[in-house]
């Protein structure tokens, strides 16, 4: 795959206080690149090290084979969505387009080209006349990302550009963002804290800690095989359910756990293979079942429901074993009720086993 995007090393430094550590990344030529994380973990900073905005501390940063480190942003044949519009005010959406353009001598003619063929992708032609103030806050997020469109530009960057909309624009504009990678095939690198964003839009998402990234990988590979515990709580909703204990081996492996113990036969141990010791266990809402289904799996276990949340296509369940709260996530709209006695049940190859100690994939 042909790179478009290389950084080498990259560290940045506020201080004392370090905020990327020694990141290497390669993203490829009209990839969809997802950076995820919580508040503070560095997925903006990098971003912002990408356009030029801040100046790294070590390491180096290539677009298009080309050292662009120490260059200037203007000058890095990038386009830039921010999390708030940025449009001036006192200028129509076609001035708020165009403006740019002006300003760096391009042709009128080429100039009006642009901003009409990036309307046109973004479906707010009708819009060109209107100033800012008039507009929904979706309308003036698609002006922005016509003000970066307008740049032909081989990347575009995105800093949480949804998070001021409201739910249901954030869906549908989310589609476009989509739509729109898949006419133009443009390398793009998206920030977001949300995974639902993360996971629909990505090619690959790069889960990001403390200025490091964790895991890279496909949103699939991210949700069946998280590298570390911490990846397998911040992807998925509700939470990953999780037991404390230690794996033991002797006639068959087993997870012990309190007073239970689950067979571990049909789990896909990772290239180190087979480690015993203490561990947790982890088990994905989804892939529990109740009721007569719970009865065909290898592991099934008796509880209480405690609270139950239809959601109409599915309901949420939690329920109390022994003492511990989990989750489980039922098709269609199950007829129970809280306080009802429930048995659940799944299947151990569906079971996401980390070592107690480095919480890393086993």
């Amino acid at each position: 795959m042909e790179t478009s995007i290389s950084i080498k090393n990259l560290a940045l430094s506020f201080g004392a206080l370090d905020v990327l550590k020694d990141l290497n990344l390669d993203i490829g030529k009209g990839e969809f690149l997802v950076l995820l994380g919580s508040s503070g973990c560095g997925k903006s900073t990098l971003l912002n090290c990408i356009a030029g905005l801040l100046d790294v501390s070590g390491g180096q940063i290539f677009i298009g084979g080309r050292n662009v480190t120490w260059e200037e942003p203007s000058k890095r044949g990038i386009g830039m969505v921010f999390q708030s519009y940025a449009l001036y005010p006192q200028m129509t959406v076609a001035g708020n387009l165009s403006f740019g353009l002006k300003n760096a001598g391009v042709p009128k003619a080429e100039v009006e080209e642009r901003v009409n063929r990036a309307a046109r992708v973004l479906q707010i032609e009708p819009l060109l006349s209107r100033k800012p103030a008039a507009l929904s806050g979706g309308q003036r997020q698609r002006a922005a990302i016509g003000r970066a469109l307008v740049r032909d530009a081989d990347v575009f960057l995105f800093d949480e550009p949804l998070s001021n909309l409201d739910a249901k624009l954030r869906a549908d504009l989310r589609v476009e963002i989509k739509q729109l990678h898949q006419k133009l095939h443009n390398t793009m690198i998206y920030v977001t804290h949300d995974q639902i964003e993360a996971m629909t839009l990505a090619d690959r998402i790069a889960i990001m800690r403390g200025g490091r990234i964790l895991q890279l990988a496909s949103p699939n590979e991210i949700y069946n095989r998280p590298a570390s515990k911490y990846v397998a709580e911040f992807i998925g909703s509700p939470t990953m359910n999780f037991f404390e204990g230690e794996i033991v081996s002797g006639d068959a492996v087993r997870f012990m756990t309190g007073e239970r113990s689950f067979s571990l036969d049909g789990y896909a141990f990772g290239d180190a293979g087979l480690k015993t010791g203490p561990a947790w266990f982890g088990i994905r809402p989804e892939h529990m079942v109740a009721g007569e289904a719970a009865q065909e799996m290898p592991i099934r276990l008796d509880g209480q429901i405690e609270l139950v949340e239809p959601l109409g296509s599915d309901t949420l369940v939690r329920i109390l074993v022994d003492g511990q709260l989990l989750w489980i996530r039922l098709d269609g709209q199950a007829e129970i009720s809280h306080g009802d006695a429930i048995t659940v049940g799944f299947h151990p190859e569906r079971a996401n086993l980390f070592d107690k100690a480095s919480e890393d994939r086993l």
